[in-house]
């Protein structure tokens, strides 16, 4: 199959963009990335996602592709040099599956919610589920390694694109909130697992820095309060 044509639509700090990004450098496919304006959709990804109008989509050969997971396992089906991404056992499949449901479904938006302008009180309950969160994925970094250097063993896998995907944003809210949530003392096999995925070469790069991020952070609930402000400023209908 070949390499041209290979696009992905998205935003420098979207996770889940990332996540594409990550696994095309894993498989050293040439791609162009197509970046979106901030607060408005292209007319290419409206055509490209028209049912949820979100990205990452990738498009290769114009044909896009749609859901970061999705497209991170297309990547490793189409391109097949290389270390798999997914794993070949089929239980083992199944459980890095299921891990990143986890992340996506209850721990990210967990996450997320950090930072907004939440009362004390409340976003000291939010750090609280998400040091907690982390716990179950520290022992699944036990047993999905097999005491080697990934969650997908001597090499980055699906489950460690599925999770590394936000270690920027963590690092970023750890700074915004003044904490720390891959603890060496709590998480110790998280953190260190965390330093080698942000030095591998597929990763290098892509995630931004804290600070970028943050200003990333304060813009959009800038505009959020901006939206909500003018909302009930409107007239009633």
């Amino acid at each position: 199959m070949p390499e041209s044509d290979v696009k992905v639509i998205g935003l420098w700090p979207s996770p889940f963009v990332m996540r594409a990004r990550i696994a095309l450098n894993l498989k050293s496919v040439d791609y162009e990335f197509l970046e979106e304006k901030f607060g408005t959709k292209s007319e290419l990804l409206l055509k490209s996602n028209p049912i949820h109008k979100k990205i990452p989509v990738l498009i290769h050969e114009n044909r896009p592709i749609c859901e970061s997971l999705v497209i991170v396992q297309y990547i490793d089906e189409v391109w097949t040099s290389g270390p798999s991404i997914l794993p070949v056992n089929p239980y083992d499949r199944a459980i890095a599956r299921f891990w990143a449901a986890y992340l996506d479904d209850k721990w990210y938006p967990l996450l997320s919610g950090l930072g907004k302008g939440l009362d004390k009180e409340a976003e000291a309950a939010i750090v609280d589920q998400v040091v907690q969160g982390l716990l179950p994925l520290e022992e699944a970094f036990e047993s999905c390694s097999k005491g080697k250097s990934f969650f997908g063993g001597d090499h980055i896998g699906y489950l460690d694109i599925a999770l590394g995907c936000f270690l920027g944003w963590v690092a970023a809210k750890e700074k915004m909130c003044g904490l720390k949530m891959l603890d060496r003392e709590k998480t110790p096999l998280l953190a260190a697992w965390a330093e080698r995925f942000r030095s591998n070469a597929a990763v290098k790069g892509l995630i931004p820095e804290p600070d970028r991020m943050i200003e990333f952070a304060k813009m959009v609930v800038a505009k959020m309060k901006a939206a909500a402000a003018a909302a009930a400023a409107a007239p009633p209908s």
